[in-house]
């Protein structure tokens, strides 16, 4: 089998080498022009494109196409087209012009505008992306692309994402060629987006409201054993499992997805994929494609895999990790510290841009990763705290100093690894630790941002990071791009110097997990966004608006709207839970427990009637606690149905994201304190559905 991966990967994109196969050489060099250097594509290019990539994709079976985009829903969307044509005698030819290809009209009256468009404005525009390669999926072509308004707003999530590129891009350039690296044509991002998930039973999935409607569990008792034995992490694959991921790896390789590493998680049905790194705007797509064939072959194996932050309480929710990096045009990482990084001025700056970036828009990268279901995660002590730091290691810490106190610094000496055991090989130890607490780690050569949520796009983080080191590289080249050449190099040192004086409080190298370290980030003046709903208002802040509208990365009508679609988003996951969990509550658990109590006070009676001198001590006090139970779960529901009708009369949207953060989940939180209790006292014939241990350790 593993002698046909090479065969196997890619087989279904239209890459770059069946673009060379099937493409006249003039044309090829066309449309690489337009890939490579962001030129315009011209209609007759397009045209020949599309002739060639229409019988490619017929040749592999497919029938339809569909343009592929990424509105603010934060999933995809599709709308299938057959490559047919009448011919006026009942035959049909297969066809697909140009035209088709750049561009399509699908209907946006439907889709989130957070009043960008009225109702009655229907028409939108997807336009593809050249960037990110055409595909075949379930016998469509799916065509990469972005998607806007009749007036020409963006209404996705692609759009902002190749603006910040090109920004970056832009910036960068600019700042590398000032340091004298004139080779340097063009800078991108890339992106390897770590995804965690959980596998259960479909079947267990099919019996619970919970996961059917809201992706996590409302009710739910912890079982006897959890995570705390720490033996499901890096564990032995179950066959079942292995099997999943087998297949799954082959249809993502197939896709050209490079899937490189799986393994269990640390809660039991956990699991972790993690891909090699690609340019941002591809790997973007490409996670959307993994969730998407996640779900799909899960569905083939009897599984359903869940990619809400935290399905389970009581035990670790699914993350997603996003490595991002530079890299210039002649192949050049440019946060690669080299042999001795506090030689290397060309590093240096754009570690010190990033840390700027960071510290400045710190509130903004929080805001890219906030979700009702992610605030279930961040803070606890199995995610990266809600306050973004930054991990650099013992290292690079050092050479950070050394600049800020005018310091050589001594080179750091590489440690061999002593193991004790004469018979293991000798290795050196890096010179850092990974340190896993931290929300925004370098781990080499690429800093790792740790807090993203599992079911969140990647659009978003990698637009928040990308603009931000974009003005800070920008700051910088205009700090140096008049300074004579003489004076060149203690300019640097200087503007280096100055920045780490300002930026350094958002350095952190020790356990985010602790109080201390929140009392610390208080006196440090970091911010501390614990909700989300706290962190909203910081989209529409001055110094944010700002940032986008310079870069061309949104205008304000498109702030605007996104933050009314964000806090529309979170109201309306919370209802959708409080009305969930109020069914459930009246027609499950709570019949459940009447039934229980029935069947109890019925056997302490029979008991009563074969002697008065058995006793039914017991019975009576576990009917008096359930009895007890079930009146304080039903008054609690009762309060959650009347604060779930004020939301609903509410105008006010962050007024009404306030209330459910604070009101509506403390209603929730309550109800589901009893019933897990309760649910103690409820035998497992009477259970309505599938407990934590029927899910978690059965599959």
């Amino acid at each position: 089998m593993s002698s046909l991966v090479p065969e196997m990967y890619g087989s279904l994109v239209f890459n770059d080498k069946v673009m060379r196969d099937k493409l006249p050489k003039d044309i090829y060099k066309a449309l690489k022009k337009t890939i490579d250097k962001n030129t315009h594509l011209e209609i007759e290019v397009a045209n020949a494109v599309a002739l060639a990539m229409k019988a490619w994709a017929v040749e592999n079976g497919a029938t339809h196409f569909t343009h592929w985009f990424q509105p603010l829903t934060g999933t995809t969307a599709e709308k299938h087209d057959s490559f047919i044509t009448p011919m006026g005698n009942g035959e049909v030819i297969m066809d697909f012009s140009g035209k088709e290809l750049i561009k399509g009209e699908p209907d946006a009256s439907s889709f989130p505008s957070g009043g960008l468009r009225a109702t009655f404005e229907a028409r939108g525009y997807t336009a593809w992306d050249p960037t990110s390669p055409a595909f075949i999926k379930d016998g469509t072509l799916y065509i990469p692309t972005a998607f806007c308004s009749y007036s020409g707003e963006a209404l996705d999530k692609k759009t902002p994402l190749l603006r910040s590129m090109e920004a970056l891009n832009k910036e960068a350039v600019k700042m590398i060629q000032l340091l004298g690296n004139t080779e340097v044509e063009s800078i991108t991002t890339t992106v390897g987006p770590e995804q965690e998930y959980f596998l259960i039973d479909k079947e267990d999935f099919k019996k619970r409201m919970d996961l059917i409607f809201t992706g996590r569990t409302l009710l739910g008792a912890k079982p006897p054993k959890g995570q705390e034995m720490e033996d499901h992490y890096f564990g032995t694959l179950k066959p079942r499992v292995a099997d999943f991921m087998h297949e799954l790896d082959e249809e993502l390789w197939k896709l050209g997805i490079p899937a490189k590493t799986k393994h269990n998680e640390v809660a039991p049905c956990q699991h972790e994929l993690a891909p090699v790194f690609d340019t941002t705007n591809v790997a973007v797509d490409h996670n959307q494609l993994t969730m998407d064939v996640m779900r799909k072959v899960a569905d083939k194996h009897g599984y359903v895999c869940l990619l809400h932050e935290k399905p389970f309480e009581g035990i670790n929710g699914s993350g997603k990790h996003n490595n991002w990096s530079m890299v210039t045009n002649t192949g050049d990482n440019l946060l690669e510290p080299g042999k001795t990084p506090a030689e290397n001025i060309q590093f240096l700056i754009f570690l010190v841009a990033v840390i700027k970036a960071v510290d400045e828009y710190a509130d903004l990268m929080r805001l890219s990763v906030a979700s009702a279901g992610n605030d279930h995660r961040l803070g606890a002590n199995e995610a990266p705290p809600a306050i973004i730091s930054i991990f650099l290691g013992d290292e690079l810490t050092a050479v950070i100093d050394a600049i800020e106190k005018d310091e050589l610094l001594a080179k750091m000496q590489k440690v061999k690894m002593e193991t004790g055991a004469t018979v293991l090989p000798h290795f050196f130890k890096d010179t850092t630790d990974r340190n896993r607490t931290s929300p925004f780690a370098f781990t080499g050569n690429k800093f790792e941002f740790r807090s993203l949520g599992s079911s969140l796009s990647v659009a978003g983080p990698n637009i928040v990071l990308n603009t931000a080191v974009a003005e800070a590289l920008s700051q910088f080249y205009d700090e140096l791009k008049d300074v004579p050449k003489a004076d060149f190099d203690k300019a640097v040192h200087e503007l280096l110097k100055k920045n780490i004086i300002e930026h350094k409080r958002v350095i952190f190298n020790g356990n985010g997990y602790t109080d201390e370290w929140v009392d610390e980030a208080a006196k440090r003046g970091l911010y501390n966004y614990k909700t989300t709903p706290d962190v909203l208002p910081v989209f529409v802040e001055d110094k944010n608006i700002k940032l986008f509208t310079k870069h061309g990365i949104f205008t304000t009508s498109e702030i605007d709207s996104r933050y009314e679609i964000q806090i529309e988003n979170y109201c309306k996951v919370l209802h959708i839970e409080a009305k969930t969990l109020a069914d459930m509550v009246a027609h499950q658990f709570l019949p459940a427990l009447a039934t229980s109590t029935e069947k109890l006070i019925d056997t302490a009676s029979k008991k009563k009637c074969i002697s008065d001198k058995i006793s039914i001590k017991a019975e009576t006090a576990v009917i008096e606690k359930m009895s007890e139970q079930y009146e304080t779960i039903y008054e609690l529901l009762e309060t959650l149905k009347a604060d779930t009708a004020k939301a609903e009369a509410m105008e006010d949207s962050i007024e009404l994201a306030k209330f459910y953060q604070t009101t509506i989940i403390d209603d929730m939180d309550k109800i589901r304190c009893v019933a897990d209790k309760a649910e103690e006292y409820i035998p497992a014939e009477y259970m309505p559905y599938p407990t934590y241990a029927d899910m978690l350790f059965y599959v």
